[in-house]
């Protein structure tokens, strides 16, 4: 049968109904995942379109997920974090929902004060686990949607939960379909879905709960879970680990509405950011992740790491307030424990600091030559520069500028008599046989001992 596509213009062949293939044994993909290699990539080139959504966000595990890997947090600590996410994701609600945990007193505290704080986003919503007994803990909580865990590879079905395919398809309808008759928004999570059968079980799951979104008139969501980190992102690559072919699988032959279809990826392959936004490009309009990508093993997506990314793809900020960025970093560390490490892009301590002497050279005449962007402005992150026996005349000008935060005419060039006094004394302690990187006040120090007169008046530039 054919039908007229009105948005691609274009004559096209009906959608195929898949079936469930309910087999015998468990299909592991051992050609792909043998256990004793790394993992194959397998490739077929069939390509599939990009289909960019015409509305993109993300939303925040970082109290569910991302609680996993680390201490939990306090209630106080998970509503300051909540309000800077707020601040971050700005008054268009880019970060759009925030899901949280309800098995002990400390995650019910925490899920009601941030609902008491009257905030419009991020939209409060919570995970359980595929039991009835579950749903009760999401009504006391006063939330419309919840994720339910729904495991989809045959390593979970058949070695995890000893089912068939058809009993863990009976399974979780029965669950979503008593999650709509308690009137609650269900968004199940594809667990495994990299490793999953995609025709014989991910498909024919996905069409039968579109089949109940429809018949309710509940938007049922369907979060693809990279639960490993197997996704890639290469043109032509076969599935299961496909994730422009996931994507456009669930669009195209389960019909799931972009609006209704989120990505959850992990970083087992340094791949989560790239994935994530392969997700965003063939169709997905939301993507799953955690504040400085904590969580599971290598942890989530960082959700950082997507607001510049958005605002990349996008060509606007609408509205959100990337200082935030800064400010989640220095409490998540500070208050909180969590080491970051010094190299993590956007918010490590040296994210934007240079050492070698030719480049500090470079940021002395321009600082744009060698920092990817404005963070002084955007992050309230200047660029910076660290001095050690490689840094150069150069590195310890551009040292005293940026830490005594002179402008204009101010601005100390490298033959400066101060700087060259200070390059001195910083090449006699390498002389000596240091071997680590100058600490701000060490330098501090040698600027005043090289000139007390000097040193106040910078001090005055510093405080205005």
């Amino acid at each position: 049968m054919l039908e007229f596509d009105t948005k691609s213009n274009l004559i096209m062949q009906a959608k195929y109904k898949y079936d469930l293939q309910d087999v015998a044994e468990p299909n592991l993909y051992r050609e792909i995942y043998d256990y004793s290699h790394i993992p194959k990539i397998a490739f077929n080139m069939r390509h599939v379109p990009e289909d960019m959504p015409d509305e993109i966000w993300l939303t925040d595990t970082t109290f569910r997920d991302g609680q996993q890997s680390v201490s939990p947090f306090t209630p106080d600590q998970i509503v300051h974090l909540f309000k800077l996410m707020n601040r971050l994701g700005g008054p268009k609600g880019i970060i759009r929902q925030s899901e949280f945990f309800l098995y002990t007193e400390k995650d019910k505290e925490a899920l009601h004060r941030c609902q008491d704080l009257g905030l419009t986003f991020p939209e409060i919503t919570t995970w359980i686990r595929a039991n009835e007994k579950d749903f009760q803990l999401v009504k006391n909580a006063g939330v419309a949607e919840t994720g339910i865990l729904v495991s989809c590879s045959d390593y979970h079905i058949f070695h995890k939960m000893h089912l068939t395919r058809r009993q863990a398809m009976d399974k979780y309808l029965g669950i979503v379909k008593e999650a709509l008759n308690q009137g609650i928004r269900p968004r199940c999570h594809f667990e495994d879905i990299t490793r999953a059968d995609f025709y014989g079980f991910v498909v024919p799951f996905a069409e039968a709960l579109m089949d109940l979104s429809h018949e309710s008139g509940i938007p049922i969501k369907i979060r693809a879970c990279d639960t490993m980190g197997f996704g890639v992102t290469y043109y032509g690559a076969a599935l299961p680990r496909s994730v422009p072919g996931i994507i456009y699988g669930l669009r195209h032959y389960a019909e799931v509405p972009s609006g209704q279809l989120e990505w959850h990826g992990h970083n087992d392959f340094y791949k989560v950011v790239s994935n994530a936004g392969a997700a965003w490009m063939y169709g997905c309009s939301s993507v799953n992740c955690s504040l400085l990508g904590i969580g599971e093993r290598t942890g989530n997506c960082p959700l950082e790491a997507m607001a510049i990314e958005y605002q990349a793809l996008r060509g606007t900020d609408d509205g959100m307030d990337l200082t935030a960025v800064t400010e989640i970093a220095d409490y998540m560390e500070r208050e909180i424990g969590i080491e970051i490490s010094p190299r993590q892009p956007f918010v490590g301590r040296h994210f934007n600091v240079t050492r070698a002497g030719i480049h500090a050279d470079g940021m002395l005449k321009d600082e744009e030559i060698y920092n990817i962007f404005d963070t002084a402005a955007l992050l309230n992150r200047p660029a910076t520069v660290a001095v050690d026996s490689h840094s150069g005349l150069a590195g310890v000008a551009h040292w005293i500028n940026s830490y005594f935060r002179l402008k204009g005419d101010n601005v100390l060039a490298k033959d400066d008599p101060l700087v060259l006094d200070v390059r001195a004394k910083v090449d006699e302690l390498y002389a000596e046989g240091r071997n680590t990187v100058m600490g701000d006040e060490e330098l501090e120090i040698m600027v005043r001992n090289s000139d007390v007169e000097r040193y106040e008046h910078l001090l005055f530039h510093k405080s205005k």
